[in-house]
Parts: structure tokens; C-alpha cells; sequence
């Protein structure tokens, strides 16, 4: 029973809607969807509830090749380069500063623990998933994470996943003091940018139909099949090839009017990661456990040089400390917390450009990740 392909996806998906409604309505919320999601998937796995690493299911091997790489692909089909002139040039400019100084952050924590031992032959691959995560979110971690198969290292995985949550949310508590803190030492004049942006669009509800819907999927899965064959003749990564389609595909209008991308994007994400916490073994993590602190420690650098990175360029250039903040969310935490700060900020002006900034940076993440992951 337990290896029967259906059982395993009613559970799959029973899992996806407990872990939805409890971060929804219980105390839960305080945690993230695809955290929950990982610890309910690794907690049946373990109880022998659902197949584990030791006994993987083909079923597994199926999201990993299609599932996830389809949650990228319907995720970046929210990026549209046209708007990003609209964020303005400050936010911009202080998007790409704080790209670079996670890039510093990601070479100078690899430098502070013994990264063969805690990472073993993945430490390429996991410093270019932080690089991409910390540029634009989780879609370029999973991006990079697949290419070089470390989705298949649940411990580490997972590891790294609790290490990001807790580090991403006191960054938040960091950037929301951010500005009141340093008015008060280095006052810089706030940037009005007089943007009127409609933010209607950038809402969760998609209303979708049986008409769209099979189109939208039909797209994703064309898309697919196109980066594999691209993949096979060039020699370049298919996830990195997917990745440029779904960007040139954003910019069309017509694919622009099609619901249902985030709809898809999302529950391929959770599907994805229901499987990668049923990876995580106790057994694994014991083994993982010794080096927990040298996780969060290389994580807790990677933004703290981040931080204090972009904080000096802020020095330099006498940026609106809330457009520093703001920018600094759009890397760490993507568009949504870079929208939540700009609206905690009273900062109506600065809605738009918070979220075109983190939708550059959902596009940005999975080229630098990967340049990263292939240079160290």
C-alpha cells in the first residue's frame, strides 16, 4: 500500500492543504507554508506513513523531473522586465548593491567554517543556492538546488531551509527598524516618487477556467520539453534554459492575460517540497545534526554582510534609508516582504517598485546562483 503511486499522491496533496489551512488559522501561522510542508512531509516519512529516501518511489522521481522544474517556469511568468523602469533608478540601484553584497556575503561565509565538511561535494552547489535565494527567493534556490541534485540530500536540505526561515524572518525585524534607526544617525531626505502603480494586479486571486487552465498548462509543458532539447544540444543547464524561456514568455502580452501561472507555480512548489522533506530521515539528520551551527552560521553571515553591504553604499550614494530597506527585502525575502515593508512604511509611492524589484530578482537569482555555484 504504501508504495502505491495513488496513495502516495492523496497524501502528497493532503499534506499541501493541512500544512495551507494551519499556517491560515491556527498558531502555526508563524511559520511559512513550504517550512510546515517539509516537516509534515519528513514527520509521516519517518513514521513509515509515506516512502523515504531509503525507499523512494518513482512517483518521487517524477516531481523532481517535472514538478519542480514546471514551479519555476510558472513562477517567473510573473516577472515582466517592461514595468522595472518604473521602480525607478534608486530602487534599482540599490537592488543590484544589495545583490552583489550577497555574493560577498556567500564567499566570506564560505571562508569561516569548514564548508567540504558541513557541505561535503554539494558546498558548490549550496553556495550558489544561497546566492540565488538571497538575491530574489526560493525559486532560484529550487532552480539551482535540482540542477545539482540536492533535493535529494534531505538532512543538508532541509537543514539549510530552517536556517533561511529563521535568518529571513529576524531580517525582516531588522529592516522594519532599519530606517527610524538610522534617520536618527545619518538623516537622509526621503525619495518621493509619485507612483500611482496599480497593485491590483499583483494580487493572489487568479480566477481560472478549464479553457486557460489547459492552456497555461499546455505552454508550461511545451516549455519544458523545448529546455530539455536545448539542453541536450548546448550543453547548458535545462533549468537555466527553462528559466530564460519563462522570461521571454513574461514579456508578452498575451501570455501577460493568461491566469493560472501563480496558481500552478505555488502548488508545484509545495508538491515539490512535501517530497523533499519525505527525503529528510531521522537517521540523516543525526548526521547533520553536528553541523547545525555551522549552517546557521554560514546563513547569518551571508545576510549580515548582505546588511551592512548595501547599509555603506547607502552612506555613499545618501539613499532613502527606505528605499535601502525595502531593496534589501525585495533580495532576502522576494516581492511579497518587500511589498509588506513598503506598506508598514506608509511608503504608498514606494508599492510598485518593491514588488518590480523583487520580480527582477525571482529573474536575476538563478543566473547569479548559478555563475556563483560554477565559479567556487
Amino acid at each position: 500500500m504504501i508504495q502505491n503511486p495513488l496513495y502516495i499522491l492523496t497524501v502528497l496533496c493532503g499534506l499541501i492543504f493541512i500544512s495551507e489551512w494551519l499556517t491560515k488559522n491556527t498558531f502555526l501561522k508563524h511559520l511559512s507554508g513550504p517550512l510546515l510542508v517539509i516537516i509534515l512531509g519528513a514527520l509521516l516519512a519517518n513514521l513509515g506513513l509515506i516512502p523515504s529516501a531509503s525507499n523512494a518511489s518513482p512517483v518521487y522521481d517524477s516531481i523532481f523531473k517535472y514538478v519542480a522544474p514546471a514551479s519555476i517556469f510558472y513562477l517567473l511568468l510573473g516577472v515582466n522586465l517592461k514595468e522595472l523602469k518604473k521602480a525607478g533608478l534608486p530602487m534599482l540601484l540599490a537592488f543590484v548593491l544589495g545583490a552583489a553584497g550577497t555574493t560577498l556575503g556567500v564567499l566570506v561565509s564560505l571562508n569561516l567554517i569548514d564548508y567540504q565538511e558541513v557541505f561535503g561535494k554539494n558546498y558548490a552547489a549550496i553556495a550558489g543556492m544561497m546566492t540565488g535565494t538571497y538575491t530574489g527567493g526560493s525559486a532560484n534556490f529550487n532552480a539551482v538546488a535540482l540542477h545539482y541534485d540536492v533535493v535529494r540530500e534531505g538532512a543538508i536540505y532541509t537543514g539549510i531551509v530552517v536556517a533561511d526561515n529563521i535568518v529571513t524572518a529576524l531580517w525582516m525585524l531588522v529592516t522594519l527598524s532599519l530606517p527610524a534607526l538610522m534617520a536618527r544617525w545619518k538623516p537622509h531626505k526621503p525619495l518621493q516618487m509619485n507612483l500611482r502603480g496599480d497593485i491590483d494586479q499583483y494580487t493572489e486571486r487568479e480566477h481560472v477556467g478549464p479553457l486557460r487552465l489547459g492552456l497555461m498548462l499546455f505552454i508550461g509543458l511545451a516549455a519544458m520539453l523545448l529546455s530539455n532539447r536545448l539542453a541536450e544540444l548546448s550543453g547548458v543547464p535545462s533549468v537555466l534554459v527553462l528559466t530564460t524561456i519563462a522570461l521571454v514568455l513574461a514579456q508578452l502580452k498575451v501570455i501577460q492575460q493568461i491566469p493560472g501561472a501563480k496558481l500552478l507555480g505555488m502548488f508545484a512548489v509545495y508538491l515539490f517540497l512535501v517530497v523533499v522533506g519525505a527525503f529528510c530521515e531521522l537517521t540523516a539528520l543525526v548526521q547533520v545534526g553536528e553541523h547545525a551551527v555551522s549552517i546557521l552560521l554560514f546563513t547569518v553571515v551571508i545576510v549580515l554582510v548582505h546588511g551592512l553591504f548595501l547599509i555603506l553604499m547607502g552612506l555613499v550614494l545618501r539613499t532613502d534609508w527606505c528605499v535601502i530597506a525595502i531593496a534589501s527585502q525585495a533580495n532576502i525575502g522576494g516581492a511579497s516582504t518587500a511589498l509588506a515593508l513598503a506598506k508598514s512604511f506608509k511608503r504608498n509611492d514606494l508599492l510598485l517598485p518593491a514588488i518590480l524589484a523583487g520580480s527582477l530578482g525571482t529573474g536575476l537569482g538563478t543566473y547569479l546562483g548559478f555563475l556563483v555555484a560554477g565559479l567556487v
